[in-house]
């Protein structure tokens, strides 16, 4: 018998996410990590910098440190990392970074699912090609187990690459690539009928005692609808990466729990922040789901449930979130399919937020009119509004999708027309009302704007 000795050579290992083709965020601190042997001391070497970064990996061979980034300028850079055997990332290049997430809407490809298409994206595929745009997606995963790394790639966009990656998200990337004249990279990682709870840890569900904590792998009924489990899988192992912005477009699987939604969304945003520990609060818009018809996926026999409700409290959750922002796809939706095609829509209202509210551009509204209260003359409801600074707008300055109430709490077809900055509803079958409510249904399409182009959400006076 022949004894074999192994000799251990000095490695570096990198999350996925540190690999060829990556973008990381310009003109920065950035952080990094990965492993190494035990007590080892690592080295970083850049080709944009002269100066090496040096840190030691701890007993099991953790390390983590940061180290300056350039201003995007378009070169392609190298960065090698070497405990005494070096490993060298290629095509590395600086600019915008965000994560993209939350479920099918967000996931939805660029070529669409199987029966479902993605209006206008063949051609949009066929010119995708752009070295300054760099995606990555996360694969899906699930555990109760925080993980320390994702499986995943870094592509430059062309036709092939684009094809598989959010649609929603290429949309917001290539609009903000064109705008900012800067590389964007987008980190997608989301599950398709995944619910908010699943992207929460135990610790930011400790104020929703009703949601049940799985405790083991087989406590994991759904993978994608378990809570904790797919933040521990696919949003822990990325934590502390340094990030730009997040965009989250989610919702369709809480719609019949819109009284915690509001809480829930809240808690999430402020725990991601906090647990990323950068340095300025990171931005975070999100999308409004689209008006679709539930009662396609109730079971026969039960009660539809009205989704307005879930939007109502996604429309709250602005106003509770700092530095956030909504994207209203109320003239977005698909009546028999909770996939709306629209998806460039959905994109490019996400980054007019960014541009806007985060990049700061001027001269371009990015924000939609909300409801602010209600007046009651006679037999008509005057409705006002805020930030609408250009006023409302509809075709023929009228809108189909009012309805009012009196006393009995019964909701009528209402005229509803535009004069100057008010909307003003009457219903021959209501003499005195006292409650109005705009396309508070399951599907509609949104026929109020602002003059600016930006859909009004669906609203109600009343708290019925």
């Amino acid at each position: 018998m022949l004894s074999l000795t192994q000799i251990t050579i000095a490695e570096i290992k990198l999350p996925s996410i540190f690999s060829d083709n990556m973008l990381m965020q310009q003109n920065t601190q950035v952080n990094i990590w990965g492993k190494a042997d035990a007590n080892k001391t690592v080295t970083i070497l850049t080709s944009w910098s002269k100066t090496p970064v040096k840190t030691e990996a701890d007993k099991n061979g953790n390390w983590k440190t940061s180290f300056k980034t350039p201003i995007a300028d378009g070169k392609k850079y190298t960065l090698t990392i070497t405990d005494g055997k070096a490993l060298t990332l290629n095509n590395v290049i600086f600019g915008e970074l965000w994560l993209c997430s939350g479920q099918s809407n967000m996931e939805m490809p660029m070529k669409g699912f199987k029966n479902q298409q993605v209006d206008g994206s063949n051609m949009d595929i066929l010119k995708s090609a752009n070295p300054d745009i760099r995606l990555f997606t996360v694969k899906r995963n699930s555990t109760i187990e925080a993980q320390n790394n994702v499986t995943g790639k870094w592509e430059e966009a062309t036709s092939e690459s684009v094809r598989d990656f959010s649609a929603t998200g290429y949309y917001f990337g290539r609009l903000m690539q064109q705008m900012l004249h800067v590389p964007v990279g987008l980190i997608l990682s989301s599950w398709g009928g995944s619910c908010i709870e699943a992207w929460m840890t135990e610790d930011m569900l400790r104020a929703f005692p009703s949601v049940k904590i799985p405790k083991t792998e087989a406590d994991i009924k759904e993978k994608n609808r378990t809570p904790t489990t797919l933040y521990q899988a696919m949003i822990h192992p990325i934590v502390g990466l340094t990030i730009k912005g997040i965009i989250w477009y989610q919702g369709e699987s809480n719609y019949d729990h819109a009284d915690t939604y509001a809480a829930m969304f809240k808690t999430m945003v402020e725990s991601w922040r906090t647990n990323w520990a950068q340095k300025d609060m990171i931005p975070f818009y999100y999308c409004q789901i689209a008006p679709f018809d539930y009662g396609i996926i109730t079971e026969k026999g039960k009660k539809v449930i009205n989704s307005a409700y879930l939007r109502e409290a996604q429309l709250k959750a602005e106003s509770m979130i700092p530095q956030s922002g909504m994207a209203v796809l109320l003239d977005a939706g698909l009546e028999k399919g909770i996939h709306p095609r629209k998806k460039q829509i959905a994109g490019e209202r996400l980054a007019l937020l960014a541009l806007t509210k985060t990049y700061g551009f001027k001269g371009v509204a990015s924000e939609s009119p909300v409801y602010s209260g209600i007046e009651i003359k006679g037999d008509t409801v005057i409705v006002s509004f805020e930030r609408a600074p250009m006023w409302i707008s509809a075709n023929n300055f009228e809108s189909k999708l009012f309805t009012v109430a009196g006393d009995d709490k019964v909701f009528h077809p209402a005229k509803a027309w535009i004069e100057r900055s008010k909307m003003y509803v009457k219903s021959d079958e209501v003499k005195k009302p006292v409650a109005v409510r705009y396309a508070f249904e399951n599907y509609v399409d949104g026929d109020l704007y602002g003059s600016d182009g930006m859909p009004v959400s669906s609203f109600r006076s009343d708290n019925w």
